[in-house]
């Protein structure tokens, strides 16, 4: 059966040549469905970078900023990561690309510093923003009210880690033990996903009078029988109940009116002040944890050269995938977009090392001014919600 799909797939899925492109490593490279920068520098060290496409648009979305943090050329200076899950369409991912870091870098500006209560208020800057577009935009198109993203961020300033959260993406550290010589994975993020017992308690504290809360269907914990993650930006539809209605999809519609928000936007942040034997942060969607375990992630950056990590541990994901369903990842790499999606979720994985002399000069120091983003996306021209240049970089 499974040979008789592959042929299928074969003669109708052939990937377009349009998608291979070679060339500088800049901004990135294209091989097939992948993207990839092996290697770059930020202020606090080296990066790599690699995105896989598995959906017809490409729902993930990621940059890396570095430089000045605020507006002003005074500082403070560091390194910003972001890695967004889109879900049900690329708008909010495409949004959150497009506008988180311009409010981190305003609120860095009023408070003149960073702190996790800018980035608190980046965050709900954010989801503010994309919800007046869905306001903007429902008459004509109410599709956009079911369209979320997850929003992951590592923010590296004056020798401080902050690390802010609305759903199932995942950050790890890698942290070298000198006595023995490992380097050990540190699980960095909280995971907003109702498999999560605490997250189903959490909800149903939330909700007291609401019994359907949570619902086991088909064997998987969802959120009013409908979405896994209990936290992100957007999904409108499960926030306001005045946009939970026809002509929205009946799959998106409850029967009950609601009043209080049912996913919430607030991050989970923390802070920690990096040590020299820290040693490289990753930063995933959760398409690359389906496949790796946070130590196998780990030592397969510790293990190889840091130019090209980030796409090596898409590549492993992939085999992973492509083994569990008895394929070649060559076989894996001839199906198309779409198709894709029925074998693996999209992947992004930014890998920052962190050079502990550069940690520590670097709220003074400026360093390279970078921005990237991740995975060379052409943005159809009548797209729901703005989105800039799909890869860029102002300096290197």
């Amino acid at each position: 059966m499974l040979g008789i799909l592959m042929n299928l797939l074969r003669g109708c899925c052939q990937p377009s040549s349009d998608h291979v492109h070679t060339g500088s490593d800049v901004v990135g490279r294209q091989d097939g469905l992948l993207w990839y920068k092996d290697i770059g520098q930020h202020v606090n060290g080296d990066f790599s970078m690699a995105v896989v496409q598995a959906n017809p648009l490409l729902e993930d979305q990621s940059q890396i900023e570095s430089g000045s943090l605020s507006n002003f050329e005074s500082g403070p200076y560091g390194t910003f990561v972001g890695v967004y899950d889109g879900h049900g369409g690329p708008e909010t991912a495409r949004y959150i690309n497009d506008n988180l870091f311009r409010h981190l870098k305003r609120f860095t500006t009023d408070q003149n510093s960073m702190s996790e209560d800018v980035i608190r208020k980046a965050f709900q800057a954010t989801e503010e923003g994309f919800m007046s577009v869905v306001a903007r935009q429902w008459p004509l198109k109410p599709q956009i009210a079911a369209v979320g993203s997850c929003c992951l961020t590592a923010i590296i300033c004056g020798g401080t880690l902050y690390i802010a959260n609305v759903g199932d993406s995942r950050a790890v550290l890698g942290r070298l033990v000198k006595v023995t010589g490992e380097v050990l994975a540190m699980q960095l993020s909280e995971e907003h996903n109702a498999s999560f017992e605490s997250v189903r308690h959490e909800l149903r504290s939330m909700h007291p009078n609401d019994p359907n809360i949570v619902v086991l269907k088909h064997n998987v914990w969802r959120v009013k029988g409908i979405i896994q993650i209990s936290r992100s930006i957007g999904d409108v539809y499960l926030k306001k109940y005045e946009f939970n209605r026809e002509p929205l999809l009946p799959k998106f519609r409850l029967r009950e009116p609601f009043k209080k928000s049912i996913l919430s936007a607030e991050p989970s942040v923390h802070s920690l002040k990096l040590q020299p034997h820290d040693q490289f942060l990753i930063l995933a969607s959760d398409g690359l944890w389906e496949h790796l375990s946070n130590q196998e992630a780990v030592n397969l950056v510790q293990g190889h050269p840091r130019n090209g990590s980030a796409r090596k541990l898409v590549k492993t994901a992939l085999r992973g995938a492509a083994k569990k369903r008895e394929m070649r990842y060559s076989d894996l790499k001839k199906i198309d977009r779409g198709v894709r999606r029925h074998f693996h979720d999209d992947i992004t994985v930014a890998v920052v090392f962190l050079d502990s002399n550069l940690v520590i000069r670097a709220s003074s120091n400026k360093g390279p001014t970078i921005s990237v983003r991740g995975g060379g996306i052409n943005v159809p021209p009548n797209s729901l919600a703005p989105c800039t240049s799909s890869t860029e970089t102002n300096s290197s």
